[in-house]
């Protein structure tokens, strides 16, 4: 795997850090939490002094766990309070060398050289609707890495994961752009096939699920998991039958070199695009010819700003403007992950349930984004949870990351991507 910008194995030493809080902020802190249940925050530490000290895991990211009561029991939080003012400090994706894959967290943060990470996006863990399909273990949403884009967006009825909020969709994100701030943004794809067949807009780039009627790009940084489930589902019913209408075409730097009826697998070489269609899609890819030149282009536009983003990772908003959004569930408790923004995008709050079986309740969707609020955060961002709830950490000096919260499967679940943090020092 690639590894990110502001890698390092060499860190302070673990100390008790107050970088963050003074006592009265921690006074604040532990005020609005205990609201969450109308009842005072509890630390697994002394409560006055778990939310507001922590670990000093590296200049600029602290390490924290309190308990937090809520409507339907204890929640115990693990807490990364990352400073991206600290010219030390950087963030980038964590993924498995591919977007059709899957590793734990604590893998991907030694891979990378992070200090530290965090599961991120929700992702097509199972396939028990489509007999005989394999689950492609790919992310839901929108993935930059290194500045480089990854994928696209699944269509809203494809995702994996709970109900989406009003007004939100499977191309929302939280990113961190060239300016070293963290944002939340929307980033839909902007693509074109052009052929001698005329000119059709594209449909997906390295998805799980196309578009019904569509034509969808792969590229190598798919990985080697077949291409079949992409033509599965509709854009309102995932678990509807998959497409009988398939085509495939290679293409090799620009012309057509292949074609099939059925979507393939395997590793796809540098400089090799595969078009899946389905429907519409398919009937359109067979009025092309091997040896037929054909230009592909795509790209992620940002709704929401001009500035490039150096990783985007998918999930969903929960906090803007610090107003949490209308509609948020407030019924069922879950072991949850989520990620914090305030500062003007320069402070980043990683939150992560522990799933041990004594807080294995968690927090609904509504107490988590007042729980990022209470933390400080502005705008706030559900990642994915359950089993793939994971903070792991490297402490100074240590060979490898490892788990910090109690994962709810007894074991780190290899998940899709990640948020990681990584230290000059």
């Amino acid at each position: 795997m690639t590894r990110p910008p502001l890698q390092g194995t060499q860190h302070r030493r673990a100390q008790r850090s107050g970088r963050f809080r003074a006592a009265r902020g921690a006074l604040a802190v532990l005020t609005a939490l205990g609201t969450l249940a109308g009842a005072a925050l509890v630390g697994s530490a002394p409560a006055s002094a778990a939310p507001a000290h922590g670990t000093e895991v590296a200049p600029g990211v602290t390490y924290r766990e309190f308990d937090i009561p809520a409507a339907r029991g204890t929640a115990h939080a693990h807490v990364l309070d990352v400073d991206l003012s600290d010219h030390r400090v950087g963030t980038g994706l964590l993924y498995p060398g591919a977007v059709g894959a899957r590793r734990t967290v604590s893998a991907m943060a030694d891979g990378a050289g992070a200090v530290a990470g965090v599961n991120g996006d929700f992702f097509n863990i199972s396939e028990a609707q489509h007999p005989g399909v394999e689950a492609t273990g790919a992310p839901v949403g929108p993935a930059i890495a290194l500045g480089r884009t990854l994928k696209a967006a699944v269509p809203n009825g494809q995702r994996f994961g709970p109900a989406l909020p009003p007004g939100t969709t499977t191309e929302d994100v939280l990113g961190v752009g060239a300016d070293g701030r963290a944002r939340l943004d929307r980033l839909a794809l902007d693509g074109r096939i052009r052929a001698r067949a005329g000119r059709l807009p594209l449909g997906g780039l390295n998805q799980y699920a196309l578009p019904v009627g569509s034509v969808g790009a792969f590229t190598s940084d798919w990985g080697v998991t077949s291409r079949v489930r992409a033509t599965c589902g509709t854009d309102t019913d995932r678990g509807a039958p998959c497409s009988a209408d398939t085509h495939e075409v290679t293409l090799r730097r620009g012309r057509v070199v292949a074609r099939s009826d059925v979507p393939g697998s395997g590793a796809i070489a540098h400089g090799t695009t595969v078009l899946v269609g389905r429907e519409a899609g398919a009937q359109w890819l067979r009025k092309l010819s091997v040896g037929e030149r054909v230009h592909v282009r795509h790209r992620l536009v940002a709704a929401g700003s001009r500035i490039p983003y150096r990783f985007a990772v998918g999930g969903y908003p929960l906090l803007r403007d610090g107003a949490a959004l209308p509609g948020l569930d407030d019924r069922t408790s879950a072991v949850r992950s989520a990620a914090g923004i305030s500062d003007g995008g320069k402070r980043l709050v990683l939150l992560v349930l522990d799933g041990a079986r004594e807080f294995r309740t968690g927090l609904t969707i509504a107490e988590v984004a007042r729980a990022l609020g209470a933390l400080g955060a502005r705008d706030g961002f559900s990642l994915d949870g359950g089993g793939s709830s994971t903070l792991a950490l490297r402490d100074p000096g240590a060979p490898a990351a490892t788990a910090r919260n109690h994962p709810s499967d007894g074991t780190e679940r290899a998940v899709a991507n990640g948020i990681g943090i990584f230290s000059r020092a």
